[in-house]
């Protein structure tokens, strides 16, 4: 179905010059070739196909335009043809010549002359074939080809993302069937149209773009660090004759990686359960462990860290269940009983954002009783880090937050936070095609005795979830086991654990087997959204793929069988289906239990599953080269088997019983078999009956192709195979995932085109990317209609119903966001417009993994002797047939080079590098009804040579093809360089050589020694190679060339250093050889080795046909223009690069941390510095020992590069130690791969030199006063002068932001940034308004604040930035969200609705400090505002990172030796192989350059470039580093913590602080400086590290960090010392900084040339042409004010970045947070430790001494508790007596954390209303951190413990009230829990006491003991009911009282009721003493308060019947007497 358009000719045309012409349908539009120099006529002749899939509507139009092509300026537009198809419609086929129109619509005289054909699908117009059109270029993937000629003309650069890494970092774990490489790109890719951008837009045509390459590309690395290769080999297939090529060489998957997860557990809250000893248990997997016991509370607080490390495959980790419990009372003697658990597995921790859950509850439920509800919640941080991720912590938020459990559940986003209860049924019903799993020996014995034959393996299934497993029955020796059993689960909805695994297991006595397994994921079979469905699947057949299926005792490739791995062989498939059904907790019929259930089913008909039909799969093996040679020399072949047919050695295991019903998945190709089997369809039966199957290719002996591979002679004859197989038809299936992979395919290669438009800096990415969009949106409407089709068919599931709505609905819903975002792509817009595309496509592959399988996919196994060798894998959507283009399989028909690797773990390492074999493989399947058309997609031009002569057999397919026609060609191979190589030899080096393969034939290039870099500059020709097919056909798709790398080794075999491959560009007899396809261009290829990059290939590669004439015809080879090269050709000049002269400075440093080579010391070593084969040496450094630095430090050579910067080789530093004799040693060396950082451009006189420091400024954002945000410019006021002038603060304090302003060099301008005096009055008043009714602090008296404070200011300044950022984030995401929505319906309005949700965020007034706090909280906290303190800058990484490793002149190289060993990684540095470092720097610049630079004042032409650099004389200076403190530090004990202690060393010197270690601490507080001489350059490493205390053994490295100081101390940034952001004389912020703000800019003035500064009057500066305000006073320590000008040269140094030319940022007083790492675990962070360091030049002032940072003692303070009395306390006792309840109460309280010092009240007997009187005190004396709002306590851990352990805990003090008995334990009512930094105020009197101060604590107002110091008041007691509902149990009157230790020492009082201050005994009613001492008074309370109305009712009821009982009495007398009238 498709419509073509045949464009013959345009006339008449104007003038002479080069045509193109453009062809759009659908907007997809097609360029056609460029004719040139055409005059009047233009004869086209080119044919462009649309496949179209919907039909095609009579309004829709055809358009043509005609350009003049240009290459240097835009085409020029001649005229434009439209047309309606409607005719075309209904006819089919039409020809029409027309004029053209104009861009007015005018007509012009150039007339067009075209044919069109559209053929339906329903054939409703006359059919017609192919060949009715000349050639007609089958575009089938309606790609668009962004084709260009070379990448020589451009700056572009592009990048590869290694694969298997998906662009944002996170491992993408696709099947691994599925090419990694899908973005290979084979060489050019030409179209037989010529080579034309087809864009959506002719902008896109310009130039630079035709002559461009367009390169893939992957994540976003920077632009130096990009590689050069198009990332990939094959992109777009011109032809519709082959696909591209898989070529993922290695398994991924089932590679061990480490893994480390870590996991806190904080505390626990609301356990249900009275009076408990909890104890958490930490469970991953089968590792179990647990916290300490808390004793008696329902709320334990442990704080405790664990750190599981793992060394296992992804999936295995993911697959791992992580599981919380809380265990109530586990000690020694009883194993304790389980209160509740959490269950997650590490794959939903891993999917989270940074890998973790930080702060987050986790919910616990009884698993033993799913109706109970929650029991409680345990707040916790895991993380899981894998190899390579750092692991970010996220700001703490405030505590208040926190404790919203609700709101901050351990749950994925989505996910609700009730989660149900409900059951996941999995039911098994029955297998099939089972292999044998024993022995047949001992059957055969046993078929003598007894004479039965049985089937050998004894089958069951196991399924696993959520770490709980269930097995049905064992079918005991059966291949077809029938089971009909469904497995249980009990879980919550949705769970936490993503996927369930089913495992057919072979039942023995010994052990059992796994003989496959299928993993089902949840994700994939249910939908969460509002139209969603739950998790539904089947009945449905999976397929189980593992190991060979021949029977061995050890199968070493069992791994594969459980699901590791990719399996390499079909092993079963099985029938189940899933469903999951909600409970309804509250039903009482409920089991409660979850323990996994297995019942029988019913079974399922043979229909259920689908229609069986009958299937035909017909290959052909069209070359088979690349043979590994290991494999010997006999006969090879091939065998293609799906499932089991076709297999022919261990395939089938017949049904013993000869079943004559047929079976669905067992055929075979015996004759007795395939006679049940053939009369399934009984209309074919006639006509192939008697086919039988072939599916192994003949043996064949190979032939050598070289010294490393074979190839088979298959030269005119090609084998085929073809078997028929039996499958239920569910072809729809794949049919939809076929479309969205076709679609995502497109997308894919579209946005690489953007991602490499945008990084090369090319025009118009917008244009792309609208064009990608729009093609997207038409592929989602495309697969609404086409995915309708066939609801009927039978066997279709509910999950297919099901996930064909949900795709309909993603899919549309994604077209129209796709348009929305189309018309959103600005220029600007790019990038965040790109994020989401980027996004679709993960949706796009997400939805296209079908989770039913039907049909098994296809391996073809190479055989030798009748062994398996080695294999591939294809899965069969992709070579599944359909009428339907967008639905067929992407290499259904095509000719596909498929590379065999080895099976298993075999396949691991160098062994999976090696290419076993490469076939070039003709594959089709499809059902055997649509037959007719299996060879369409052959290459032409052969004769079919059948098994069975005869007649009537038109149908049978054929053995083999022999092609007739030969075509002849000559390749050539132009070898130019590669670069970035892997070093493979133990010098760090390689001698690499290229192996270039095509086609049987195979040549090498020379070797050249010692280089990562080598330039082959080789022309390779082969010649007479025979190519099959016809010639059009090998010009659009020649077979693809395979180029191999290789280290030559002297002795032993040439060691495989990597592969890539590439497309050459044909040309035929009868094309003309010139441009604009010929001459070639060269072009980077990327190579690979295994998975991983492994170099760049720079070349290009020609395939020109020999024609009768023979090679006289061919362009003529220059032949070998130098002598000494022997016959070796250099690539001749067309192709290879235009050269142009460069200069390259090189600056000589110094050597740093030479290791020792071969055991001696390197003591003379020297840098040679190469390039292009020219070069330099350094100085030769005397005494490595002595001075590490270069004598000369600059020197220069010339040299001739390309002039594209592209193709500019590498630069390689060696450095080599010069022994005695002469000898010379290599050190190590290093590749510069990119020069473009190095490049000097000289500066712009003209241009505004701000461009560099807006860039700095924006980089860093800028920094006052420890804030850091920006904020909208302020109005520059102008001044005459031609000034400008930066107006600062003259009050540091208040908090503003800062001001980045970009201004020109020579305008004026003032930025002011100042608040006036008046404006701060309102401020104040305005604060104290907004306070209200809270008390009025004080401003805390300068003494009171120490170093600590100003940290602590900080640290809360950087997390509020850090808010404030993501609330921004959050802010710009959601509006964007709001304008998609806006924009779907239709809203269309003003913008401003939408956008005005934005500048809110920058126009904050200036007190946006206060609005900030009160940001976040619902406004009813009333937080205090800030002191005002001093603050520095925390940064929570590096400072390095912070400002570009310090490497603004000096740049590091490391130097590299010893083989490179293969990892996955490669973006992880090999540490061990860095032998040392070179520090230097380079500079380049073509010749000649201008006068002007070297005639600037002071220029010493001696340093060159290098101007104004200090020298590299060895220097003394006084390092003093300054730790604060070590977070999250991994645990180095076995009782899960450390005792850490600091070691620093540095040079020769090592300071050890052992003895200052601290006890059981993973967050030791260190607090410490210490002081260190060294003398730079040989002392200028800084190992900071933290070490673990043992008391016996040695010590342990927890893990350490490393600061280069030199680069710090020479930087201009000056991290020398940091520049506070006040000076100040005296106090916590004493200036530290021996010179004086005025003496440092005064320095830096001279350094950079600038005239200034000048302070004039009125606090002004002037610098450069700056002018500055500040204030010009200072208090000494007497509070004098004094004169100073020190606040404006700080002003100056704080604003440097701003100064002209030579301004950059200064680093501010700071923190850095450094990751601590240690050696033995590369690349995992084993904590992070905050410091700072402070140098100092011995030669200048002396500094002052070192700030005090010890750590803040805690405060001793004394709680006072007085319990007055308590009131309405439930009764818990009956008396024995008079049965009534009463309560005999007591009050018990602790300050959290320290049960063990719990006071106890005395007794209230007997308490009748629930009324206690106490009257007395508790006394809790404890040590408090103000600043952390902790107690500190320090107690032994156990008995065995060495020393205390520092615990902080938060000030929490708990009240419980009991009952007490006198014989049984005593009873718990109930409990209250105040946290002493805020809780709520009690009430005034008992009744206004109530529960909602526990429930509403949010709501209401809480107080401070610390600032309220005393308070008094009724709370209630709560605990839980039944129900766990919150309930009343009580009310406490107390009094809490707190002084600190000075003030009790002077009033001191007793505990209880003793002296000092006793208090006064409690009136307590007398009926509290036992009854029996004052029985009358019991008796007289009893009568009187409880049963009083009783008595009184009593005694009614008693008159009442006495007065009855009388009436009875004496009625009878007195009725007589009145009778009787007596």
């Amino acid at each position: 179905m498709a419509l073509v358009v045949y464009l013959k000719t345009v006339t008449e045309l104007r003038g002479k010059g080069d045509r193109i012409a453009k062809v759009s349908f659908r907007g997809l539009s097609f360029y056609s070739r460029v004719l040139e120099n055409c005059e009047d006529e233009a004869r086209f002749e080119e044919a462009f196909r649309w496949p179209v899939a919907s039909k095609v509507d009579g309004n829709e139009m055809l358009e043509i335009h005609i350009y003049n092509y240009s290459k240097v300026f835009t085409n020029r537009l001649i005229g434009t043809f439209r047309m309606v198809l409607q005719k075309v419609v209904e006819e089919g086929h039409l020809e029409v010549s027309d004029t053209l129109i104009d861009d007015n619509n005018t007509a012009i005289q150039t007339s067009i002359s075209i044919e069109i054909r559209y053929q339906p699908m329903d054939g409703s117009v006359r059919v017609w074939s192919d060949g009715e059109f000349l050639d007609v270029p089958d575009d089938r993937d309606g790609m668009f080809q962004f084709e260009t000629e070379s990448l020589l003309s451009s700056h572009s650069y592009s990048t590869g993302t290694p694969p298997g890494r998906s662009s944002h970092g996170i491992p993408t774990f696709r099947k691994a069937g599925k090419g990694v490489f899908s973005a290979m790109k084979l060489g050019k890719v030409r179209s037989s149209k010529d080579n034309h951008k087809k864009g959506d837009d002719p902008a896109i045509l310009e130039t630079e773009d035709l002559d461009r390459k367009a390169m893939r590309l992957g994540g976003g690395l920077d632009p130096d660090a990009i590689s050069l290769a198009s990332v990939t080999a094959v992109t777009t297939n011109v032809s519709n004759k082959r696909s591209k090529p898989d070529i993922k060489m290695e398994p991924s998957a089932g590679r061990p990686v480490d893994y480390q997860i870590s996991v806190t557990v904080i505390e626990a809250r609301q356990l249900v359960g009275l009076n408990m000893d909890p104890v958490v248990c930490v469970e991953i997997g089968e590792e179990k462990k647990y916290t300490s016991m808390k004793e008696s509370t329902n709320c334990p607080y442990y704080n405790e860290y664990f750190v599981f490390d793992f060394h296992v495959p992804p999936d295995v980790m993911f697959d791992k269940i992580l599981k919380l419990s809380v265990i109530h009372s586990k000690n020694l003697l009883r194993s304790g009983t389980l209160v509740g658990n959490f269950k997650l597995d590490v794959g939903t921790v891993y999917s989270q954002p940074e890998h973790q859950f930080y702060h987050k509850w986790a919910m616990l439920s009884d698993p033993d009783d799913i109706t109970a509800g929650c029991k409680g919640y345990i707040k916790c941080d895991i993380a899981v880090v894998g190899k390579g991720d750092n692991i970010k912590t996220p700001h703490k938020a405030s505590e208040t937050d926190e404790d919203d459990i609700e709101g901050n559940l351990l749950l994925p986003e989505g996910i609700p936070s009730e989660r149900q209860w409900a059951r996941f049924y999995v039911r098994i019903y029955r297998a099939e095609g089972l292999p044998k799993m024993n022995t047949s020996i001992m059957a055969n014995v046993k078929k003598a005795f007894i004479g039965e034959n049985r089937d050998l393996v004894d089958p069951y299934v196991q399924v696993q979830f959520a770490g709980q497993k269930g097995k049905t029955s064992v079918q005991k020796s059966s291949y077809e086991p029938i089971w009909n059993e469904q497995i249980i689960f009990t879980e919550m909805f949705p769970p936490l654990c993503k996927r369930v695994k089913v495992q057919i297991r072979d039942s023995d006595k010994v052990n059992d087997v796994a003989i496959g397994t299928h993993f089902i994921d949840l994700r994939k079979i249910s939908n969460d959204g509002d139209k969603g469905f739950l998790p539904t699947l089947g009945p449905a057949w999976v397929n189980m793929y593992g190991s060979t299926r021949n029977y061995t005792l050890m199968d070493e490739h069992q791994d594969l069988n459980d699901g590791l791995g990719e399996g390499v062989s079909f092993r079963a498939r099985l029938l189940i289906s899933v469903a999951v059904e909600i409970l309804d907790t509250t039903s009482s019929e409920i089991v409660s239990s979850t323990e996994v259930q297995v019942e029988p089913v019913s079974n399922i008909s043979e229909s259920a599953t689908g229609k069986v039909e009958e299937f035909f799969l017909f290959g052909s093996f069209l070359e088979a080269t690349m043979i590994d040679r290991k494999i010997g020399d006999k006969p090879i072949n091939f065998e293609v088997t799906i499932g089991n047919y076709g297999n022919q050695i261990d395939g089938v295991s017949k049904p013993v019983a000869g079943r004559k019903k047929k079976k669905d998945g067992i055929g075979e190709s015996d004759e007795e078999e395939s006679e049940l089997i053939q009369n399934s369809s009984d209309e074919e039966a006639e006509d192939d009956g008697d086919l039988v199957s072939v599916s192994t290719s003949p043996p064949m002996k190979p032939v050598i192709t070289d010294r490393n591979y074979f190839h088979l002679p298959y030269f005119e004859k090609k084998p085929c195979i073809y078997i028929k197989s039996w499958w239920q038809d569910q072809r729809r299936r794949l049919y939809n995932s076929n479309i969205m992979d076709k679609i995502a395919d497109k997308l894919e290669e579209g946005l690489n085109d953007v991602q490499e438009i945008i990084k090369t800096e090319k025009a118009f990415p917008e244009r792309r990317l609208r064009g990608v969009l729009e093609e997207l949106s038409t592929g989602c409407s495309r697969f609404v209609t086409l995915a309708n089709k066939d609801q009927n068919l039978a066997g279709r599931t509910k999950l297919d119903q099901e996930r064909l709505k949900s795709c309909m609905r993603e899919m549309e819903s994604m077209g129209q966001q796709a348009k929305t975002i189309r018309s959103q792509v600005k220029r600007n817009t790019v990038r965040d417009k790109l994020k989401l595309a980027l996004n679709f496509l993960h949706r796009l592959r997400f939805l296209a993994e079908e989770p039913q399988h039907s049909i098994p996919d296809v391996f073809i196994w190479m055989m030798s002797n009748n062994k398996r060798i080695a294999y591939a894998r294809i899965p069969t959507k992709d070579i599944l047939y359909s009428i339907v283009d967008e639905e067929r399989g992407k290499d259904c028909g095509k000719v596909k080079a498929v590379f065999l690797r080895l099976p298993g773990k075999k396949g691991f390492g160098p062994a999976g590098w090696t290419v076993q074999a490469k076939l070039e493989m003709y594959l089709w399947l499809g059902l055997n009804k649509q037959r007719k058309d299996f060879l369409s997609g052959l290459p032409s031009g052969f004769e079919e040579n059948k098994a069975v002569k005869g007649t009537g057999l038109q149908a049978v397919p054929p053995i083999s093809l022999v092609y007739n026609m030969k075509q002849v060609f000559q390749l050539r191979a132009h070898m130019y360089q590669a670069r970035s190589l892997f070093a493979a030899d133990s010098s760090g080096l390689s001698d690499p050589f290229a192996r270039v393969f095509f086609s049987t034939h195979s040549q090498v290039t020379e070797v050249l020694s010692e280089t990562l870099c080598p330039t082959w500059d080789q022309l390779l020709v082969f010649d007479n190679v025979e190519l099959y097919g016809e010639a059009t056909e090998l010009r659009d798709d020649p077979p693809i060339i395979v180029i191999e790398i290789y280290d030559q080794d002297t002795v032993g075999k040439a060691e495989f250093i990597g592969r890539t491959f590439a497309k050459p560009l044909s040309k035929m007899v009868d094309e003309h050889y010139g441009p604009p396809r010929f001459p070639p261009q060269l072009e980077y290829y990327q190579i690979y080795r295994g998975n991983c990059p492994a170099g760049e290939l720079l070349a290009a590669f020609e395939l020109l046909q020999i024609g009768p004439a023979g090679r006289t015809e061919l362009p003529p080879i220059d032949g070998p223009s130098d002598v000494d090269r022997g016959p070796i050709l250099p690539v001749p000049l067309g192709i290879r690069p235009v050269l142009s002269r460069y200069r390259i400075e090189v600056l000589f440093w110094g050597l740093r941390d030479l290791k020792r080579i071969n055991l001696a010391q390197v003591d003379r070593p020297r840098v040679d510095i190469e390039c292009a084969g020219k070069g330099i040496q350094s100085a030769l450094i005397q005494n490595y020992k002595k001075n590490p630095n270069f004598s000369t430090l600059v020197k220069w050579f010339e040299v001739d590069l390309p002039e594209n910067e592209l193709l500019h080789p590498p630069l390689n530093i060696r450095v080599v130690d010069c022994r005695a004799f002469g000898r010379y040693t290599l050190v190590g060396s290093h590749a510069v791969t990119s020069l473009r950082k190095f490049i000097y451009t000289p500066p712009d006189k003209r241009a505004n030199n701000w461009a560099h420091t807006a860039r700095l400024a924006n980089g860093y954002m800028a920094l006052t006063n420890g804030t850091s945000r920006s904020r909208p410019y302020s109005r520059p006021i102008s001044h005459s002068s031609g000034d400008i002038v930066v107006n600062m603060d003259s009050e540091p304090n208040i908090k503003k932001m800062e001001t980045v302003v970009k201004l020109d060099a020579t305008s004026d301008a003032v930025v002011k940034i100042d608040v006036n005096e008046d404006e701060k009055e309102k401020e104040k008043k305005k604060k104290k308004k907004k306070k209200g009714e809270e008390v009025e602090e004080e401003e805390p008296d300068e003494s009171m604040l120490d170093w600590w404070s100003k940290y602590f200011a900080s640290i809360e300044t950087m997390m509020e930035t850090l808010r404030a950022q993501e609330a921004a984030w959050a802010e710009a995401e959601e509006r964007e969200d709001m304008e998609i929505a806006a924009e779907n319906a239709e809203i269309k309005g003003d913008d401003s609705h939408v956008k005005g949700t934005k500048p809110k965020e920058k126009t904050k007034s200036k007190n946006s400090k206060d609005k900030k706090k009160n940001h976040g909280s619902d406004g009813t906290e009333k937080k205090v505002p800030k002191p005002r303190v001093d603050e520095l800058m925390v940064y929570n990484k590096e400072l390095e990172s912070e400002f570009d490793h310090f490497e603004d002149w000096l740049h590091t190289f490391n130097l590299y030796r010893g083989k490179a060993i293969d990892d996955d990684d490669h973006n992880m540095v090999d540490d061990d192989r860095i032998v040392g470092r070179f520090k230097g720097s380079l500079c380049m610049y073509k010749l000649p350059l201008s006068d002007e630079i070297t005639r600037e004042a002071g220029f010493d032409p001696n340093m060159g470039m290098f101007q104004s650099i200090p020298h590299n004389d060895p220097i003394n200076v006084l390092v003093r580093v300054y730790v604060i403190r070590a977070t999250d530090l991994h645990p180095a004990d076995i009782n899960g913590k450390a005792d850490p202690y600091i070691v620093i060393k540095l040079g020769k010197s090592e300071i050890k602080d052992k003895e200052n270690y601290i006890s059981k601490q993973l967050n030791p507080v260190f607090g410490k400086s210490f002081d260190i001489e060294a003398t730079f350059p040989m002392e200028s490493m800084l190992t900071v590290s933290v070490y673990d205390w043992d008391l016996v053994g040695t010590d342990d490295l927890i893990g350490e960090t490393k600061i280069d100081l030199e680069n710090r101390y020479y930087s201009k940034h000056r991290a020398t010392c940091g520049i506070a952001s006040n000076y100040s004389l005296h106090g916590y912020n004493v200036w530290r900084d021996p010179q004086k703000p005025t003496q440092l800019l005064a320095k830096l003035c001279k350094e950079g040339k600038l005239d200034g500064p000048h302070y004039s009057p009125g606090g002004k500066v002037k610098v450069s042409n700056r002018i500055f305000l500040g204030p010009t006073e200072i208090e000494d320590e007497n509070g004098l004010k004094k004169q100073t000008e020190e606040h404006l040269a700080l002003t100056v140094l704080k604003h440097w970045e701003e100064i002209p030319r030579v301004g950059c940022k200064l680093v501010p007083e700071h923190v850095e947070t450094r990751p601590l790492l240690n050696p033995d675990k590369p690349g995992i962070e084993q904590g992070r430790i905050e410091m700072w360091v402070d140098m100092f030049p011995m030669d200048g002032p002396a500094p002052g001494p070192a700030i005090d940072i010890s750590p803040r003692k805690p405060k001793k303070y004394e709680l006072r508790v007085i319990i007055w009395n308590t009131d309405e306390v439930i009764l818990e006792d009956d008396d024995y007596f008079t049965g009534e309840k009463s309560s005999d109460i007591f009050v018990r309280g602790w300050l959290k954390g320290q049960q063990e010092d719990k006071q106890d009240t005395d007794v209230h007997y007997h308490s009748l209303t629930g009324e206690g009187n106490f009257n007395w005190r508790f006394v809790f004396p404890f040590d408090y951190l103000m600043a952390e709002e902790k107690i500190v306590i320090s107690k032994k851990e156990s008995l065995f413990s060495w020393d205390e352990t520092e615990y902080k805990i938060p000030a929490r003090l708990t009240l419980q009230v009991w009952d007490a008995d006198h014989f049984s334990a005593d009873d718990f009512l109930g409990a209250i829990e105040l946290d002493l930094n805020r809780f709520p105020r009690g009430a005034k009197t008992a009744k206004q006491c109530s529960i909602d101060m526990v429930l509403n604590e949010q709501e209401l107002p809480t107080i401070s003991i610390f600032k309220q110091k005393r308070v008094k008041g009724w709370w209630p007691f709560v605990a839980r009911d039944e129900n766990d509902e919150l309930e009343l149990t009580g009310k406490v009157e107390a009094e809490l009282h707190l002084l600190t230790a000075e003030e009790a020492e002077k009033n001191p009082v007793g505990l209880g009721r003793k002296e000092p201050d006793p208090l006064e005994k409690p009136n307590r009613p007398d009926t509290t003493f036992l009854w029996f001492l004052s029985p009358l008074k019991a008796i007289r309370y009893l009568v009187c308060n409880r049963y009083k109305w009783l008595i009184i009712k009593i005694v009614l009821a008693l008159l009442l019947l006495v007065m009855v009982g009388l009436f009875l009495y004496s009625m009878p007398g007195y009725l007589v007497k009145k009778l009787l009238g007596a």
